[in-house]
């Protein structure tokens, strides 16, 4: 078991980092339904805030409708109380955040008040060209939600959801190949620092995510019980 050996240790806290596209989501929900952690992303652990109006959401409502960026200091206060909750005592995985040096040594600070640390930043790895390749092709069933790839996982029937039939096959409008490799470009930029940032405390770890999702998750999970035995 992953938890094995942690008896009075602090929950254990992980990180997965990777551009869009890598997977970060599916990963992340599959060590939720594997070790019991709790998946924490930002940006739904911001809107819950909003919508339950706790303090932190509170002071994050009028930032978000007027379609600004949240300040740092909120997100942190935000995970904060999440991370307080009863569930997270397993263990979490954050999703999307950090996504900065400056995060990052703000989540540092943060999580040695509580005598927690992080325990692995997991970095999915993708080649950009086949990345570009991946999301562009992408589409939905607007119906029920089913996921396609014109490539990859084309339905049987052109434009038409495999599992309810419906024929209104959607397509996200910065899923293009110019937009893609931007948002690549703009990943690399930033997140670079922050690889530098986890290996140099020894807590980063490199996963080919360019593989099939049941391998990726393998690889995940074993290094995840390595970094807890």
């Amino acid at each position: 078991m992953m938890d094995g050996g942690r008896t009075n240790r602090a929950a254990p806290v992980f990180i997965l980092l990777g551009p869009p596209g890598a997977g970060k989501g599916t990963q992340a929900r599959l060590l939720q339904e594997r070790f019991g952690l709790v998946q924490l992303s930002t940006g739904d652990l911001l809107r819950k805030a909003v919508a339950d109006g706790t303090e932190a959401g509170l002071k994050a409502r009028p930032i978000m409708e007027a379609g600004g960026l949240v300040t740092d200091e909120i997100v942190l206060a935000i995970l904060r109380e999440r991370l307080a909750a009863p569930d997270c005592a397993k263990g979490v995985v954050l999703d999307g955040f950090p996504r900065t040096e400056a995060q990052a040594e703000a989540l540092d600070r943060m999580l040695d008040a509580s005598g927690q640390s992080i325990d692995a930043a997991i970095s999915l790895e993708v080649d950009d060209v086949k990345m570009v390749l991946r999301i562009s092709g992408r589409m939905t069933c607007g119906s029920c939600g089913e996921g396609y790839h014109e490539t990859f996982k084309p339905p049987r029937v052109a434009e038409t959801c495999d599992a309810c039939g419906a024929t209104d096959m959607t397509r996200r409008a910065d899923d293009n190949a110019k937009t893609v490799m931007s948002r690549l470009d703009a990943y690399h930029a930033q997140t670079a620092p922050l690889l530098d940032y986890y290996g140099a405390r020894g807590v980063l770890h490199r996963i080919d995510a360019m593989r099939e999702i049941n391998v990726v998750a393998d690889a995940i999970a074993e290094t995840m019980v390595g970094e807890t035995a």
